[in-house]
């Protein structure tokens, strides 16, 4: 083990583990990248230290500058530590879906948070509103930089890394990847590793139900950070083999499986990863090397998906979905030194 210098340096190498009972009678190989052992507890810390750094390295951002983006969260969180180590003012736009948790986790970093209250009048998405209000901030603000998550192709790039950690772990044989789709940042990153490395692996992006990335009509989404109101500008043709989208259900029913079955307590769109793989397992080959991206962990979530009153006010009694299936008790072995 080496010492690491700062906290940023640790972003990345997270692991890969093989799932065994989140899913019943899988004839394939299903592994885990378990992004919330990031410093900041996602996946976008990887994005957030790409960006900045790139900017610091460019000029566009310097001493002095203001750092403002629009967030419903883990982004927000990797600008914020970022910006902090390097010591720069951060504003952050949420809107009222952003979690309490997201929040609190913001403004301990120092970060300066600007909540949207009301949704755009022709859309009823917040996602516009937040973008505008970015745009006043940057007019109103001297030497103010916008990292445009949406647009920015470091947000992509910064997921190269991410590809490569699952390939290397896997001896270069990954045969499904599943990925969720929002910023459209780690679908692109990994499909362009994918395709400059010539690898054979199947891509399927993981969209919320009402989200218009790859096309359809929007409507009312209750977890933040899955999906988005309008395409972004990191969007391209043909990034995966085809979407499945899946509803704001399947995702409770994916997160609650994985912490009951798996003992892994993961974000909203974890869970819709994963039901993902349970709506095709059936079409998957025997014997072949499948990954899903987990992005966040769960205790973001904890007044939410992990709420047992906000599950029932929104979706009933659905508990039997994820209670741990009857059979053999398999142990695992571990060696502490």
């Amino acid at each position: 083990m080496m010492v690491a210098d700062g906290i940023l340096s640790t972003i990345g190498h997270t692991p890969l583990i093989r799932l065994t009972r989140a899913l019943e009678d899988l004839p394939f190989h299903l592994y885990a990248k378990l992004e919330a052992f990031n410093p900041g507890g996602s996946i976008k810390d990887r994005a957030a230290f790409c960006i900045i750094y790139n900017a610091l390295r460019t000029g566009e951002i310097r001493s002095g500058s203001t750092v403002i983006e629009s967030s419903s969260g883990n982004m927000g969180i990797g600008l914020a530590q970022a910006c902090a180590y390097f010591g720069l003012r951060f504003i952050c736009v949420v809107d009222p879906k952003t979690t309490r948790q997201n929040i609190h986790i913001l403004e301990s970093y120092g970060a300066e948070v600007d909540v949207i209250t009301e949704p755009d009048p022709v859309t009823g998405e917040f996602l516009p509103v937040r973008i505008q209000r970015v745009q006043t901030l940057l007019r109103s603000i001297p030497n103010s930089y916008w990292p445009d998550q949406y647009s920015n192709i470091h947000n992509a790039r910064a997921h190269h890394s991410t590809m490569h950690e699952i390939v290397t772990a896997l001896n270069g044989r990954v045969d499904f990847l599943f990925c969720s789709a929002s910023t459209c940042g780690t679908l692109r990153g990994c499909a362009e590793y994918v395709r400059a490395n010539n690898l054979e692996t199947t891509l399927f992006a993981v969209d919320a139900e009402g989200s218009v990335i790859f096309g359809g009509f929007p409507k009312k989404r209750l977890i933040p950070g899955h999906g988005a109101a309008r395409r972004p500008g990191l969007y391209q043709d043909g990034l995966a083999e085809s979407c499945i989208q899946v509803s704001d259900l399947e995702c409770v029913i994916g997160c609650r499986r994985l912490l009951r079955r798996e003992a892994i307590m993961a974000g909203g769109s974890s869970g819709g990863v994963l039901m993902a793989v349970e709506r095709i397992k059936h079409n998957i080959p025997q014997k072949a090397a499948c990954v899903v991206i987990f992005p966040d962990r769960g205790e973001r979530y904890l007044d939410t998906i992990y709420s047992d009153v906000w599950v029932n006010e929104h979706f009933g009694d659905v508990s039997h979905h994820w209670q741990h299936p009857i059979g053999t008790i398999a142990c695992a072995t571990a060696t502490f030194t």
